[in-house]
C-alpha cells in the first residue's frame, strides 16, 4: 500500500487535508471516499485501518479531515451537517479531477449520515456503506441536551466532546434539526451496505433498523458483534474492511483486474517485501515474517510454491474421484518445504544446485476402501504442478 498526503480546496475556498491510502497495484478496482465519525478526523484508528485494509484488497481510500477538524482550514463552529456533506461532494470532484471519480462512499458515525446524504449528488456513487450510523443526523442532539437551551438563547455555547473543548453554534442545531433521513433513502436507488454492532452504546442498533426499513433494495446489514463504536480493535476494523471489499465488488466495475488467462501480475512498491499479486479478477498478498524484514501480511514465496502443489493435489484429486464416482468427503492435503527465502537469498549468485525435498501428506475420507486409496496416491503424481516441480522448467527472462 502506498499512502500519500494531499490538500483540496473546498467551495468555500477552505484547504482540507487528506490522505488517499492507494493499492500497490497499477489495476484499482475502484476509488472510495472514508468520512470519518464528528469531530473524529481521518487519523482515527479505524479511519486507517479500514482505508488500508482496503487499499491491499486493491480498493483506493480518500480520508480526509472535514472543514475545522484536524489539519483542514476553516473554523470547526461555522460548520454543519451539511458543509460536511458539501466536503464530501468536494473531495468526489478533486478525485475525479486528480485520479478517478469515486464509485463507492463509507461513512463512520456522523459520517455514515453523510455519505447518504452526499451520495444522492456524486453521479459516479455506485454504492454507499454505513458504520455504526444514525439514522437521522439529528440523532447527535444527545451530545448537546445539557447545552441546548444555552445554545439556542446565546447563539452558541463550549462543551466538552470526546476530551475536546467544542464550541457549537445554534445554526448547527437548526441544521440537523432540519433534515429528514426518511425522505433521503426513499430517494437513494444506490445499493446500501448497513454496519453495526448491537452492543453500540453510542448509536443503538435501532438507528440500524430504520435505516434497513427506510433505505430501498438492494440493501444489506451485517451485525458488528462485540464491536465498540469506534472500532478501537484491530479484528473488528479489519472484519469490516473485509465486509466492505466483499460486498462492494459486485457494485464496482471488476472488469480493471481482469488479466489474460496465463499471466500473472506482482507489483512491490514499498520499503519492506509486501507484494501485491494479480491473476485475472483475483488479488492477493505476498510477503516475508516480521523477522526477514517483512510486514507478514501474506504467504512467503515458497508458501505460496507449497499452496500449488497442495491444492493441484486435492483438485486432481477430486476430479479423478468425480469421473469414478467415488464419495471422497473432505480431502486434506498438507506440504511441507523447509526453506525459507530470506535465507536463500544472501546466496543467489551462487549457482549450486540442491535437491528441493517436498513432503506432502493426503489425508483421504475413511470410507474409501485401501484400493481406491492406492489408486488416489497414484493419481496424485499426475498432478500438473507436482509434474513442473519434478521435471526441469526453462525460464526466459526479459528486462
Amino acid at each position: 500500500m502506498n499512502s500519500k498526503k494531499l490538500s483540496f480546496k473546498n467551495r468555500f475556498g477552505e484547504t482540507l487535508e487528506g490522505v488517499i491510502d492507494l493499492p500497490f497495484t497499477h489495476n484499482i478496482v475502484a476509488y472510495a471516499i472514508f468520512a470519518h465519525c464528528f469531530t473524529c478526523g481521518k487519523n482515527l484508528f479505524a479511519a486507517r485501518q479500514i482505508s488500508r485494509t482496503l487499499a491491499l484488497k486493491g480498493i483506493a481510500v480518500l480520508r480526509f479531515d472535514f472543514t475545522g477538524i484536524g489539519e483542514s482550514e476553516g473554523t470547526f463552529e461555522d460548520t454543519n451537517f451539511t458543509t460536511n456533506v458539501t466536503d464530501i461532494e468536494d473531495a468526489a470532484k478533486y478525485l475525479e479531477e486528480n485520479y478517478e471519480a469515486p464509485s463507492l462512499v463509507i461513512g463512520h458515525s456522523l459520517g455514515g449520515a453523510a455519505v447518504l446524504f452526499s451520495a444522492q449528488n456524486i453521479p459516479s456513487i455506485k454504492a454507499v456503506v454505513t458504520i455504526a450510523a444514525p439514522s437521522s443526523p439529528d440523532h447527535i442532539m444527545h451530545l448537546f441536551r445539557h447545552s441546548k437551551d444555552e445554545i439556542m438563547q446565546n447563539e452558541k455555547a463550549t462543551m466538552m466532546i470526546a476530551g475536546r473543548e467544542i464550541t457549537i453554534k445554534k445554526q448547527f442545531i437548526e441544521d440537523v434539526m432540519s433534515l429528514s433521513m426518511d425522505d433521503l433513502l426513499r430517494d437513494l436507488h444506490k445499493p446500501i451496505l448497513i454496519l453495526h454492532s448491537p452492543t453500540d452504546n453510542i448509536v443503538g442498533i435501532n438507528n440500524a433498523a430504520e435505516i434497513y426499513k427506510s433505505a430501498n433494495h438492494p440493501k444489506s446489514f451485517v451485525s458488528l458483534d462485540g464491536a465498540d463504536h469506534l472500532l478501537k480493535i484491530q479484528k473488528d476494523s479489519e472484519y469490516v474492511s473485509t465486509i466492505i471489499s466483499s460486498w462492494a465488488t459486485r457494485y464496482l466495475d471488476s472488469k480493471k483486474n481482469i488479466q489474460s488467462e496465463s499471466q500473472v501480475d506482482v507489483y512491490l512498491n514499498n520499503d519492506k517485501f509486501t507484494t501485491e499479486v494479480v491473476a485475472r479478477k483475483h488479488l492477493w498478498i505476498a510477503d516475508e515474517p516480521t523477522d526477514a524484514g517483512g510486514n507478514d501480511l501474506g504467504p512467503t514465496p515458497y508458501e505460496l510454491l507449497s499452496s500449488a502443489l497442495a491444492t493441484c493435489t486435492a483438485i486432481t484429486l477430486k476430479m479423478y474421484a468425480k469421473r469414478k464416482n467415488w464419495k471422497t468427503g473432505e480431502i486434506k492435503v498438507m506440504v511441507e518445504h523447509g526453506r525459507k527465502y530470506a535465507d536463500d537469498c544472501e546466496y543467489c549468485d551462487n549457482n549450486s544446485k540442491l535437491i528441493e525435498v517436498f513432503k506432502r501428506t493426503i489425508v483421504l475420507d475413511d470410507g474409501l476402501d485401501a484400493e481406491k486409496k492406492n489408486r488416489l496416491h497414484q493419481i496424485a503424481d499426475h498432478c500438473p504442478v507436482h509434474k513442473t516441480l519434478s521435471k526441469s522448467s526453462k525460464i526466459e527472462t526479459t528486462i
